[in-house]
């Protein structure tokens, strides 16, 4: 399988190839420079692959939630390739990518990603893997630190919003954390590759962005406060 995978949801830009059974991968702290770096990575790991656009069974992206400039971006981008090419589209779930990658990383079977949201705000999911599939034991949402513990428990916890409110493990009694972990693109394309192989890649047109928060702009008084979007 042929297939190009992204994410431009966090501050990390992550890009991956997989081609004849072989992965080229670009990881950088990217910060608010997704829109100039992202496509230029594209073309380093498809011309390092010896491939070209066409060439796909699919391209992935990192749908959200997360930033919600960051998911524009990577949507927009994706939308536009797939276009230009013809190739189908996978919009594939940042939280469950986490999931994956603390899977890929740690081998952890039951995962509560967690990303910080801003706005004193995280988004949560929980996972639970059978076989080599996802059950999702709790749907992406966004809410308060604090309510966290209310949702469906999870053994080991993974994403920045563990590192943005370091009390969260704790109150989890959780039994294993990678704060560090992000959705990597290498886990994308593997959450990607089972929905092209059954036939659920969609047009570009039918890709659509996983915002759970749908506001986007703050009050006077909220920003005045030092909360971010």
């Amino acid at each position: 399988m042929k297939l190009l995978a992204f994410d431009t949801s966090t501050q990390w830009l992550t890009i991956a190839c997989l081609h004849g059974g072989r992965w080229i991968e670009r990881d950088e702290l990217a910060g608010q420079s997704h829109s100039q770096r992202l496509l230029p990575h594209i073309d380093e790991v498809l011309a390092e692959a010896g491939i070209g656009l066409a060439d796909l069974d699919a391209i992935a992206f990192g749908a959200g939630p997360g930033s919600f400039t960051g998911v524009r971006i990577g949507c927009g981008v994706a939308q536009g390739l797939a276009f230009g090419a013809g190739v189908p589209l996978v919009p594939v779930s940042t939280l469950e990518a986490i999931a994956e990658s603390a899977w890929q990383t740690h081998g952890w079977t039951r995962v509560l990603a967690c990303l910080d949201a801003r706005m004193r705000e995280v988004y949560v999911a929980a996972y639970r893997r059978e076989d080599d599939r996802w059950v999702v034991e709790r749907e992406p949402a966004v809410m308060r630190p604090d309510d966290v513990a209310a949702i469906a428990p999870a053994v080991h916890g993974a994403g920045d919003g563990f590192a943005a409110y370091p009390d969260l493990a704790s109150q989890l009694a959780l039994a294993g954390l990678d704060a560090s972990a992000i959705p990597k693109a290498r886990a994308i394309a593997a959450l990607a590759m089972h929905e092209v192989a059954a036939g659920r890649a969609v047009p570009a047109s039918e890709a659509l962005p996983l915002y759970v928060r749908h506001r986007v702009a703050l009050t006077t008084a909220e920003r005045e406060a030092g909360a971010r979007l």
